[in-house]
């Protein structure tokens, strides 16, 4: 995740290089760049083509602004039971993240995976909470024009957990998965860097102001060894929780790789039965 590392060096060259009275100078900075980090993206050519196994479809949903944005809808092995939205983490795009599908195909799900602004095939870039929720509400609506709301799944993953706590919290899917979210990112960002001040940072995303507001049962995985996003997060959504709402802590496992965990792919089996 490269945006704690850069977190980490520029607090370490303010207080360092600059002295630690000068931490409110380069503040901005600071907080500029963890902007530009947080949905860096990387980027596809156009005509790049993805080569997955099992059926799927490419999609491109025009934005309420005109720009396009590029998923992919895995099919599930089997009938479909429904579909999961998931919305990916910060580094990588489609040709990556869509390696994670067969996991809930093979369960019977359907998938779209969908890549942000500036990420992959879509255009433009991420500037604010608004516009970001405005274009998964876009997709979510799209996605309901195919299967019953009853039957979607919302899935964030790190960065991405946000984001979809937001997107279930004003709309009425059937469950929404947490893997390794932020209590918020304020309190992430505070973790590592408690001298960053990020009260004037345009991504805040407070995750824990949305939870009293989702009607859906709320599953949050998060690993016990997870250097980027703190255990504790998951731990203090869990006090905000309602009746039937989970928290599972895997153990031994990191911060990316919840599809090679044995734990997790227990509790998917049950929670996608």
């Amino acid at each position: 995740m490269k945006f704690i590392f850069y977190v980490l060096f520029f607090q370490t060259l303010i207080q360092f290089s600059y002295g630690q009275n000068s931490v409110n100078s380069q503040n901005k900075e600071v907080v500029m760049g963890l902007e530009k980090q947080f949905f860096s993206g990387t980027k596809l050519d156009k005509d790049f083509k993805f080569n997955f196994p099992g059926d799927f479809e490419e999609l491109n949903i025009k934005t309420e602004d005109g720009f396009h944005l590029n998923g992919i809808l895995f099919k599930a092995k089997e009938v479909s039971k429904g579909v999961i939205f998931y919305l990916h983490g910060t580094n990588n795009s489609l040709n990556i993240w869509g390696k994670i599908a067969p996991i809930y195909t093979n369960l019977n799900y359907d998938i779209l995976i969908l890549d942000y602004r500036g990420y992959g095939k879509s255009g433009s870039e991420v500037n604010s909470e608004n516009q970001l929720n405005s274009d998964l509400q876009k997709v979510y609506n799209q996605l309901k024009l195919l299967y019953k709301e009853s039957n979607i799944i919302i899935i964030g993953q790190s960065i991405g957990t946000g984001p979809a706590a937001k997107l279930a919290s004003i709309n009425n899917p059937k469950e929404l998965i947490l893997q390794a979210p932020y209590y918020s990112l304020s309190d992430w960002i505070f973790n590592l860097a408690p001298e960053v001040d990020t009260k004037e940072m345009k991504f805040q995303y407070k995750t824990y102001e949305l939870f009293h507001r989702i009607k859906a049962p709320v599953i949050i995985f998060h690993g016990d060894a997870d250097e980027g996003i703190y255990t504790g997060s998951s731990q203090k959504l869990n006090a905000l929780f309602k009746k039937g709402d989970r928290l599972f802590i895997l153990h031994g496992e990191g911060h990316n790789d919840f599809t090679h965990n044995d734990e997790y792919l227990k509790e998917l089996r049950t929670l996608l039965k």
